[in-house]
């Protein structure tokens, strides 16, 4: 970044520990967003609660292909231990891969509600599901588990 195209060239120190630190916090975020939805169902007796409102949802795949139960078990998962592995940037592609995926199909279920998430839209999904599909593109980034293998799954 050239000192001659900013209007506030002294903000230049500030942009480049943003340009160093950006990806971290934007992984540490998602995650941090993620996990309490996954250990409130895995840890805080929201399973069956969860799982009986999954039975009522209009998924876009046949809910025989999987309990309702084992659905909720995987959202479960993939929130808790998912956001962990996004905030550590390890496996971070595959975490992201499969948030995106659950949230997408949440964008999917509150469609028909409306954009706004205060009226039960897909807005608050949508975003996510958007950061999520970034993070998949992106990889963990330099301050990640990740860069420190050799291979980036």
């Amino acid at each position: 970044m050239s000192d001659n195209r900013l209007v506030f060239s002294f903000m230049q120190p500030v942009y480049r520990v943003g340009m160093c630190t950006h990806w971290p916090l934007i992984r540490f975020i998602v995650g941090m967003n993620l996990m309490p939805h996954g250990y409130r169902k895995l840890f805080g007796g929201s399973i069956d609660k969860t799982a009986a409102a999954f039975e009522k949802i209009n998924f876009p795949f046949p809910l025989d292909l999987f309990s309702s139960l084992t659905l909720t078990y995987v959202v479960a998962v993939t929130e808790f231990f998912g956001g962990i592995l996004i905030i550590a940037g390890l496996l971070t592609r595959l975490a992201a891969a499969a948030a995106t995926i659950f949230l997408a199909t949440a964008v999917y279920v509150h469609f028909s509600q409306g954009f706004f998430w205060t009226d039960h839209g897909y807005e608050y999904p949508l975003l996510w599901a958007v950061v999520s599909l970034a993070i998949f593109f992106r990889g963990g980034g330099p301050f990640s588990l990740d860069s420190m293998l050799s291979k980036e799954l």
